[in-house]
């Protein structure tokens, strides 16, 4: 089934519903309101970011909705689509990623896409895309097992070996996909990751990824509320901000989506919204050899299989 207006139309109002629960969910978390700050694109579209900073539990977040056309497609979303270069296209999606002040309190960025590409006389191109990933600072093997374990729920009953093959798709895809090549290190602890999506056609992929958005909250509020009250200092919180400086390189350098985001001329303040609002980098600084630090890397910092 090709992806028409009705389709689009169908998705917008998903992604509409799932920013509304989910900055629900983290409010209630939070004790604080989000503000919700609206954008129109002049070439067409626009966004809808709720955002908190300084909040009781997040230092920085941001939960969007962005919704843009155009007549010619960005570089970064034609790369491994040449033959779609120069097409009318429609993206949409919700995209959220969270800083919790607590350096206990791992980051976490999910994201949920749908992306059409037309011309006159052919096929629309379609796709889904999306996916969540955690990064935290000081690693916990029960908080990693049960990020993962939601992920892979996300995924169950989809495909004819009921998910387990996209999961270990995705998940594969997730690790690679958040790595710092020139660091030669991992973000995080990683999740899911999927693009360019539609091999289950138009109504499974959807409800694939509809599914994937529901589950974030599952995923992630359990790990946040056991450790959002954990007491740290001055070395936790530094620790902090020396790792989050990886979080920027990555953005900066490597993210798809950032880059889309400011090749299709979205809205720089929504789009660097990903950035933490606190950052450190030293030269060539390295953690205390058996330190909690030094856990991280050579613990959660690698390619594992967490369920």
């Amino acid at each position: 089934m090709p992806a028409s207006l009705t389709s689009s139309s169908n998705v917008k109002t998903y992604l509409l519903d799932l920013q509304s629960r989910i900055v629900a969910a983290l409010e209630a978390v939070d004790g604080k309101p989000f503000f919700s700050d609206t954008w129109e694109r002049p070439e067409g579209g626009g966004s809808i970011s709720r955002v908190i900073e300084e909040g009781l539990v997040f230092e920085r977040g941001g939960v969007n909705f962005s919704h843009v056309m155009g007549k010619s497609l960005p570089p970064s979303a034609a790369a491994s689509r040449p033959e779609l270069a120069g097409r009318n296209w429609e993206a949409m999606g919700v995209s959220l990623v969270l800083h919790p002040r607590n350096p206990y309190a791992p980051t976490v960025h999910m994201n949920v896409r749908f992306f059409t590409a037309t011309a006159a006389g052919k096929d629309p191109v379609w796709w889904f895309g999306g996916g969540m990933d955690l990064t935290p600072y000081y690693g916990f093997e029960e908080d990693a097992v049960h990020f993962h374990q939601t992920c892979k729920q996300s995924l169950a009953g989809y495909g004819d070996d009921g998910g387990a093959a996209l999961h270990a798709e995705f998940k594969k895809w997730c690790d690679d996909y958040f790595y710092l090549k020139h660091r030669k290190e991992a973000r995080g602890v990683g999740g899911i990751f999927f693009d360019d999506f539609n091999r289950l056609g138009f109504a499974q992929s959807f409800a694939m990824t509809q599914s994937v958005g529901d589950h974030f909250i599952d995923a992630y509020l359990p790990l946040l509320i056991r450790r959002k009250d954990m007491g740290y200092g001055e070395t936790e919180r530094d620790f902090q901000a020396y790792r989050r400086g990886r979080y920027v390189e990555f953005n900066l350098v490597f993210d798809r989506g950032t880059l889309f985001g400011l090749q299709s001329g979205g809205r720089t303040e929504a789009i660097l919204m990903s950035m933490p609002p606190v950052v450190k980098w030293r030269y060539d600084w390295k953690p205390q050899a058996h330190s909690a630090e030094a856990r991280l890397y050579t613990d959660f910092l690698i390619a594992r299989e967490w369920v």
